[in-house]
């Protein structure tokens, strides 16, 4: 579906460190003009007016910087500690619930029409544009042309482009003033253009569809499109649990059990209370490995990462939201002295355990599902918590450089 494809953009989006986006577009590639041609083509093909996209495509400019973002990996990965901090402070959470309060009907007529209570909306808002004061300085149109004329995710960026084609024919907003991320992604919840398209609405009732100027055609169309991916309002995001000793970490592979089942596992709140005995289904999230917090996710998780496909991500908004509510922070906060691994790393870490004989699979630089159970493999073999996080006194015993 169009809202689950605009995700890789949006995740390399949170990669990568804060640049500056507004700089001057530089030389065109050879064939760039033709490109422009071709997609002008399309997008009237797709039903764009011919005035919208000839005007459009003939201003459209190649910003190079684009590409450099886009191909920009980051040369660590983030800590979930570091992420997590970032993301969830004070300053945010403070801020969170001034803003309930000055807009708490907006709000409620949000959640009594969409079933998404308003701190995950708040929530939402702070982690995409910290609450609306940054949606980007790139011009959409620039960058989505300069992304559908490079080859290597041009399909995607041309079915992108033309969705943005068409927000601009509806009236929603002028293409010169079309602004947002370098990938596209727009307004207060930086919608990209195609999920704009399905579920934006006109919230505020003046006839447009309009994401970067009014707050309630943002706030209405965030739970619209939560509501599409089937939010359950009758149950939070997940909770912080804490797990007994020698637990078996392989349990945190993605099964969802029963809260009664992660109960009679010796599973307990973050408070030391017993779960309650509900048929509600949870997966086990252990993001830090067993130095750091354990959290049951509920359906909810998945609906926020289907907003953006990234654990910490989801944690991150609804531990904002818990925060935004009036709890407090975690009982067990993430340790701030994991090791951050480079890609390169990840591959020499993969490397070496297939080496091992412990399956890692094709060697990516990613920490997936099988490194995870390769860790997981080799930390039994040598005695260790079988947490499957690449931890400090792994990388140790494996030779793996941090730095």
């Amino acid at each position: 579906m169009a809202y689950r494809l605009c995700v890789a953009a949006l995740l390399a989006l949170l990669a990568l460190p804060a640049v500056a986006e507004n700089e001057a577009p530089t030389q065109a590639p050879d064939g760039f003009e033709e490109c422009k041609l071709q997609l002008q083509e399309k997008a009237i093909a797709a039903g764009v007016t011919a005035q919208t996209a000839q005007e459009v495509m003939t201003a459209a400019q190649y910003t190079h910087r684009v590409i450099e973002l886009d191909r920009r990996q980051p040369e660590f990965t983030t800590t979930f500690a570091d992420y997590l901090n970032r993301r969830v402070n004070d300053q945010r959470v403070s801020k969170g619930r001034e803003l309930i309060k000055e807009h708490s009907a907006l709000l409620d007529r949000v959640t009594e029409a969409t079933g998404v209570p308003a701190p995950y909306l708040v929530a939402f808002w702070g982690l995409e544009t910290n609450f609306g004061s940054y949606f980007g300085k790139m011009s959409v149109p620039d960058s989505l042309t300069t992304l559908a004329c490079d080859a290597r995710r041009s399909n995607f960026f041309t079915t992108q482009l033309i969705a943005a084609l068409r927000i601009i024919d509806e009236g929603a907003i002028p293409a010169e003033q079309m602004e947002g991320s370098w990938a596209g992604a727009m307004g207060h919840v930086q919608f990209m253009p195609t999920v704009f398209l399905k579920h934006a609405v006109d919230a505020d009732g003046d006839g447009r569809r309009d994401l970067w100027n009014s707050l309630p055609d943002a706030m209405m169309s965030a739970g619209r499109f939560l509501e599409s991916m089937d939010w359950d309002s009758d149950y939070r995001w997940g909770r912080e649990v804490l797990l007994p000793d020698n637990f078996d970490y392989a349990l945190a592979d993605g099964r969802r059990l029963e809260l009664s089942e992660w109960r009679s596992l010796g599973i307990t709140d973050a408070f030391g209370k017993p779960l309650a005995r509900e048929d509600i289904k949870a997966a086990l999230v252990i993001p830090a490995g067993h130095r750091g917090p354990a959290f049951l996710a509920y359906h909810n998780f998945k609906v926020i990462m289907g907003w953006n496909r990234s654990e910490f991500y989801a944690i991150a908004v609804g531990h904002l939201a818990d925060r935004i509510a009036g709890a407090g922070t975690l009982q067990n906060p993430p340790p701030t002295d994991a090791p951050a691994l480079s890609r390169d790393a990840i591959l020499e870490l993969q490397n070496t355990l297939n080496e091992r004989d412990h399956d890692a699979g094709k060697p990516d630089g990613i920490l997936g599902p099988a490194t995870r159970s390769a860790i997981r493999k080799y930390q039994r073999s040598e005695g260790m918590t079988a947490d499957g996080y690449p931890g400090q006194e792994l990388l140790e015993r494996l030779n793996i450089a941090t730095e």
